[in-house]
């Protein structure tokens, strides 16, 4: 079970959801039951290229 020490708060299209500290981008998109084919990612402000998901991992905002 996850405790507050290993969750972290996103946003996902103007909503507000909870995953796993350094969750994989694409096990994220799957979790949401987000088909990757019909959708854009923003991270950090940027637009992420595809080829950069595998490695993306969740984290907190950087300040």
């Amino acid at each position: 079970m996850l405790n507050a020490t290993n969750t972290i708060n996103i946003e996902v299209n103007g909503e507000s959801h909870t995953c796993a500290a350094a969750t994989a981008l694409p096990q994220l998109l799957t979790q949401l039951k987000l088909n990757p084919r019909l959708i854009a990612v923003e991270y950090n402000g940027e637009i992420l290229h595809r080829q950069y998901w595998a490695e993306t991992q969740m984290q907190s905002a950087i300040a």
